[in-house]
């Protein structure tokens, strides 16, 4: 029903002023109790065989949201409805700020694509720990983590220290983003010193915890092998819980639409479609670089179940979808729990 009567409806509008209608839309949902009742029967998968156990965390299933779409955490609750076990909110900053300047958010239908450049925009660190307090359900949720754009590089650290430590109480989860490139000079942090420095802080406080939170870092496609195994020495180095493989691309590789009119939409992160093939071959390398030793969440270009599972069978143990969330709607969910149990 959603791809051939929900999803034209949808489409006639822009993109962001269809992510706000979903915002608020999961927000009414989550004060309807029968209704989520409801979906929960037709949505949430009960084999307990789903169940997979990464990093200290039980997962009801492997399947997760990625960070993107519940920005300002006020709809995870609604999320575990349609039988999402994770979610991750964010990208929270200390500071509100509004991203850049629209149109930032754009469809590639024909290449089952998106390409954003919203540039971090929530509404701050206090409003996500305000929405997390009235945390419902026992769906576990990932805190991701970055810096104000404002913010220079020299204090970028700062702004990561700060979100990790108030919103340490009410995640289940960190994932460290210096991979988005939609903020101006981030990628200077995943330069091998800053990126140390950067972790190293991090787990600094995250050891002097009573009860340490599993870190992740999320990294980019356009990486070359050799700055994943740098990547991977670090991570080794700073003893981090996993890999996010990974965040969207800023090339315009496996796209069918004319050059030009994707010269028109201009910058941004490409997710969705085109970034399958790339995701799968960097999962398989850090599993085999990693001997399958390192917690990977695959994310980008899980549009299908057949693609969860090819993450799956290249090495990852947990998925998280977003754009496959937006072109094939709700069920999608059901239907990848599906294929991985059938393919068990």
């Amino acid at each position: 029903m959603y791809k051939y009567f929900i999803r034209p409806i949808l489409f006639l509008f822009q993109p962001e002023t269809v992510h706000h209608f979903s915002i608020n839309f999961l927000k009414a949902l989550n004060n309807i109790p029968f209704t989520k009742a409801l979906l929960r029967v037709f949505f949430m998968p009960k084999n307990q065989v789903l169940k997979k156990n990464i990093f200290g965390l039980e997962f009801k299933n492997p399947v997760g949201l990625a960070a993107g779409f519940d920005k300002n955490a006020e709809v995870f609750d609604a999320l575990e409805t349609f039988g999402f076990a994770f979610a991750e909110i964010g990208t929270v900053t200390p500071l509100g700020q509004a991203g850049n300047p629209k149109p930032r958010l754009f469809r590639i239908k024909k290449d089952k694509a998106i390409i954003n450049r919203m540039g971090f925009n929530n509404k701050g660190l206090k409003n996500a720990v305000k929405n997390l307090k009235k945390r419902k359900s026992k769906i576990i949720i990932g805190g991701n983590i970055g810096k104000n754009t404002a913010t220079p590089n020299d204090k970028a650290n700062e702004d990561y220290f700060k979100c990790f430590n108030e919103l340490f109480p009410y995640v289940d989860y960190f994932t460290v983003n210096v991979s988005c490139p939609n903020i101006r000079d981030l990628h200077e942090l995943q330069d091998k010193e800053a990126l140390f420095e950067l972790l190293s802080g991090i787990q600094k406080i995250n050891k002097e915890k009573p009860d340490p939170k599993p870190v992740l870092l999320k990294i980019s496609p356009d990486l070359n092998f050799s700055q994943i195994d740098d990547t991977l020495e670090i991570v080794k180095r700073t003893k981090l819980d996993g890999i996010v493989a990974v965040n969207t691309t800023s090339q315009r590789y496996n796209l069918t639409v004319s050059p030009e009119k994707i010269q028109k939409i201009g910058n941004g992160g490409l997710s969705g479609k085109p970034l399958k093939n790339r995701s799968t071959e960097l999962i398989k390398y850090i599993a085999e670089k990693t001997k399958s030793k390192l917690p990977i969440i695959a994310s980008g270009g899980i549009i299908t179940p057949e693609d969860a599972l090819e993450k799956i069978n290249a090495g990852a143990d947990l998925i998280q979808t977003f754009t496959g969330f937006i072109y094939e709607g709700p069920s999608l969910v059901k239907k990848i729990n599906k294929l991985l149990l059938k393919n068990r």
